[in-house]
């Protein structure tokens, strides 16, 4: 199996204007959430957008969830 180019992963995908929109809104949403009282840093809980959309940061749209669930979800 070939190594892994992070360099040329980053500048195709992790790089990208859209995914760095994506990653900060996420971000966003975690600290609410830390302000709000709802997670804490090291709690193994993640921000789940129920739709897949990280951009849609409705109420409606947001569970905290363990990291576990959230992240085997496809």
């Amino acid at each position: 199996m070939p190594d892994r180019d992070y360099k040329e992963e980053y500048r195709k995908y992790h790089g990208t204007e859209k995914y760095k929109k994506d990653r900060a809104s996420r971000n966003k949403m975690r600290r609410m959430m830390i302000r709000q009282g709802k997670v804490k840093k090291g709690d193994n809980k993640d921000i789940d957008h129920k739709n897949g959309n990280p951009r849609d940061n409705r109420p409606s749209n947001l569970r905290i969830v363990h990291r576990s669930v959230n992240r085997a979800k496809k």
